[in-house]
């Protein structure tokens, strides 16, 4: 096959230019439209974020509402010092009006604490210090002397009180199940109300489920909260060693790569191992004892998560995992073996490369401060919105009434035709909603929130992508290093890039966030979908998510090669990627063998980092450590603040392997140019240095593409 034609379906392989030095430094401003675009797209979300703060009330999500829609417990107000939301009648919870509207159809107000013990309203008016516990209880300027028919008839009451507990700032009544599944509320299993009716302790459990459908996440995300009040100090360390322990293993990477390569995959073997190890302990320390044998699917989703490792099937489901991922790693080590060695020659010479620009590796904590202010924004923003609608009332009624679930005003129900037509209807608060123009537009907001966040997060990962690319490139392009590296290759890059190709890194990043949301519009979908019986839907939808997965992953892929490009030719988005595409296809077999080899070698890192600290986060927060005993806090949840650590970890040592990652990806592809630009010879020398050549050229031969 001729050259011509073996390049002509992958693009015309590079000619020599001996005015070529590198980065170009006399370019133009590229892809201006998108710029232009991306400004206004921002400016829109300033708009929806300053909107969204004049609007919206966090105080909705913090305080529990009563029936006036006033903030039980606000600092500040009347109900300061009546935190809790107290119930009229539970039992009219275990309405399916709760699950429609997300309120309880009755009277619900703000108390100071729960009730603690049974009562009745015509038992407390008997009897002068029963009336001034239960009035606590009754809206406010309640006169206790009337007769109770007249007082429960202006619903001023309720008409009996249970022993209840504070459960999410909410009285709900303090049930408890003995053995054998028997429910009871006090001691009691059943109670007689004002009527004489006999109510069942079971009833008031399904009441005040349904009247805890909304709150039952709030529960365990309140409980987590506490846990990262008690332990965020402990957190913030863990995570402060784990950007030593990174910084420190890169420093070791860039002086001894070689060894510590091999080190790494050594101890990634052992971290895997011991914790395949640690789990079989565990499942074999639960062996005969009682309710361990109780499967996941028995035991249901639960809100106390250490109730999964007390059953054996959980600790047999983390054996499986690891196990699996032990015999893939040595898997792979053992058929790359060859291509391991390489691999790690290629990251001698990123070691090199970093070592002459140092300040590439603090480059990170930049992008890491602008994605927590994106974040930032994104999660104020989309708090405000979903708190920026007002109370709705609606008629609350027993009887029957034409007007019931109608939308009512409080200021003026009580002279309205309603409270003739129907005597014992009540104008309680109901949701919070709208119908204002911009409570139709609402969920709009919300999804341009969702997009901008996408698009301005892709964005500050393509600023830092371009960034690096600019200043290895700089570096592998000097053709007598160091000396003809220029000052502040870093600094340079990245006001090359801000300067020049905003428009690029907005029109790639633009393609990745419609993509990013179309695959959150699916996930929503499928959600939906669930509880459905078309089988055929659910297959399209799963090949729908499969696909556009794979997408996202090659938009990534070619963004990145792309924006390498526009570092050192400084041309649009369109041809970068172009050209990188092809450059990248001509050498295929290269990029399989030596680029993808090289990324699993880096993530081996990034694993060995975060299972170190992870177990040691893991001993320390459930106090196996026993010097750390004493200090170590008190915790609901005691993988809250572990997995926090694990994941910040992984975020802190992936910021600075990417580095690394960046540094090998635009080593490479300067390479791949380098062959097709020069021959080696004294008019065309080649810009790497002879070890590099050594290793890429001549162990590469044998996998050429015939011409």
């Amino acid at each position: 096959m001729g050259k011509g034609s073996h390049y002509g379906k992958q693009g015309e392989a590079r000619k020599f230019d001996p005015t070529f030095k590198g980065p170009i430094y006399n370019r133009g401003c590229t892809d201006i439209i998108c710029c232009i675009l991306f400004i206004l797209a921002l400016l829109g979300y300033f708009a929806v974020g300053i909107l969204a703060w004049s609007q919206g009330d966090p105080r909705k999500v913090i305080y529990p509402t009563d029936s006036k829609g006033q903030f039980c417990g606000q600092v500040g107000t009347p109900l300061e010092k009546k935190p809790l939301l107290f119930y009229f009648n539970i039992l009219k919870c275990a309405s399916p009006l709760v699950l429609l509207e997300f309120q309880c159809p009755t009277t619900q107000i703000c108390v100071e604490r729960c009730p603690d013990k049974f009562m009745t309203l015509v038992k407390a008016l008997k009897n002068t210090d029963d009336k001034e516990y239960y009035k606590q209880f009754c809206k406010d300027g309640v006169d206790m002397n009337r007769k109770a028919p007249e007082i429960l008839k202006d619903s001023l009451c309720p008409s009996i009180i249970t022993p209840s507990k504070n459960f999410t700032r909410r009285c709900l009544p303090a049930l408890e199940t003995l053995k054998g599944g028997i429910v009871v509320v006090g001691n009691k299993t059943t109670y007689t109300d004002d009527k004489g009716e006999s109510i069942n302790a079971t009833d008031l459990l399904e009441a005040s489920k349904k009247s805890n459908v909304v709150v039952e996440a709030r529960a365990v995300a309140m409980r987590i909260f506490e846990d990262y009040t008690q332990s965020w100090h402990w957190i913030l360390l863990g995570l402060v060693i784990a950007m030593l322990v990174s910084l420190i293993f890169i420093l070791l990477l860039r002086c001894l790569a070689g060894i510590m390569i091999w080190v790494m995959i050594i101890m990634v073997i052992i971290v895997i191992g011991y914790g395949v190890f640690h789990c079989y302990m565990q499942y074999a320390s639960l062996k005969g004892e009682a309710g361990s044998d109780v499967t996941i699917k028995d035991l249901g989703l639960q809100t106390d998560f250490s109730v999964y490792l007390q059953i054996r099937q959980t600790w047999l489901a983390f054996i499986i995992i690891l196990c699996i991922v032990e015999v893939v790693i040595i898997l792979l080590l053992i058929f790359l073996r060859k291509r391991i060695l390489i691999a790690i020659a290629l990251i001698k010479e990123a070691s090199k490369a970093i070592g002459h620009v140092m300040s590439s590796l603090f480059y990170p904590l930049l992008t890491f401060a602008l994605l927590t202010l994106v974040i930032a924004y994104w999660a104020i923003t989309a708090v405000f919105l979903s708190t920026s609608n007002e109370p709705i009332y609606k008629v609350f009624n027993t009887s029957e009434c034409p007007y019931s679930r109608d939308t009512c005003n409080p200021g003026t129900f009580n002279i309205s035709n309603v409270t003739t037509e129907c005597p014992d209807a009540e104008c309680l608060f109901a949701f919070y909603g709208g119908e204002t123009i911009y409570h139709k537009y609402l969920i709009l907001f919300q999804f341009y929130n969702l997009f901008l966040f996408f698009w301005c997060v892709n964005f500050v990962t393509a600023l830092g992508q371009v960034t690096l690319a600019g200043a290895f490139a700089s570096y592998y392009w000097a053709f007598k290093k160091p000396d003809d590296i220029p000052a502040f290759p870093v600094f340079n890059s990245l006001g090359r890039a801000l300067r020049y190709h905003t428009g690029s890194l907005a029109f790639g990043s633009l393609i990745l966030a419609i993509v990013q949301v179309i695959r959150v519009i699916l996930e929503y979908m499928d959600q939906k979908l669930k509880g459905a019986q078309n089988k055929c839907a659910k297959f399209l939808l799963s090949c729908l998510k499969c696909c556009f997965w794979c997408l996202e992953k090659f938009i990534k892929f070619l963004n990145r090669n792309a924006y390498i490009m526009v570092a050192i030719y400084g041309k649009n988005f369109c041809t970068s990627a172009k050209d990188a595409f092809f450059l990248l296809m001509r050498n295929i077999v290269r990029v399989v063998v030596l680029d993808k080899v090289t990324d699993f070698l880096l993530f081996l890192g990034k694993l060995l980092i975060v299972g170190i600290v992870g177990i040691c986060s893991f001993f320390f927060f459930t106090g196996k450590f026993k010097v750390a005993q004493d200090v170590a806090p008190s915790l609901n949840y005691y993988w809250v603040p572990i997995l926090t650590v694990v994941f910040g970890s992984y975020l802190i040592a992936h910021g600075f392997f990417s580095v690394y990652a960046m540094c090998v990806d635009t080593l490479f592809l300067c390479f791949l140019e380098d062959l097709e630009r020069n021959d080696g010879t004294v008019d065309r020398p080649y810009f790497m240095p002879e070890s590099l050549l050594s290793i890429l050229k001549k162990s590469n031969e044998g996998l050429k593409t015939v011409d």
